[in-house]
């Protein structure tokens, strides 16, 4: 059946997976920091998160990046890139969105991976 694991907001959880696929979502921990150092902390809680559900980063199918500021975009992408590495094959597709987001949050992440 479906497996979800919690995370700290009432109403949602950090991630969930069916079958072998796994869904899940991040912002920084800490929103007092910049735009690298909180894609940085976003992207490790992802890989975290995939990891507590029997995936990894190099099984992500489809992305979303939401960032608060589109000119931020070149910054995150190096980030993003360095994360992934090298190899093609380990590249997903992504989409990535300039938007409003809540407070000091300066990107959101959505990822769908497979496991196994």
């Amino acid at each position: 059946m479906i497996e979800r694991k919690r995370g700290v907001y009432q109403g949602r959880n950090k991630s969930s997976a069916y079958k072998d696929l796994v869904w899940t979502v991040a912002t920084a921990s800490n929103t007092e920091l910049g735009i690298a150092e909180q894609t940085k902390s976003t992207l490790e809680i992802i890989e975290r998160n995939l990891e507590e559900l029997g995936s990894n980063k190099f099984q992500i199918v489809s992305s979303q990046v939401y960032i608060a500021d589109i000119k931020d975009k070149p910054i995150m992408d190096s980030i993003w890139c360095d994360w992934l590495g090298d190899n093609p094959d380990n590249w997903p597709q992504r989409a990535c969105l300039g938007v409003e987001l809540e407070g000091k949050v300066l990107i959101e992440v959505t990822v769908t991976a497979v496991r196994g």
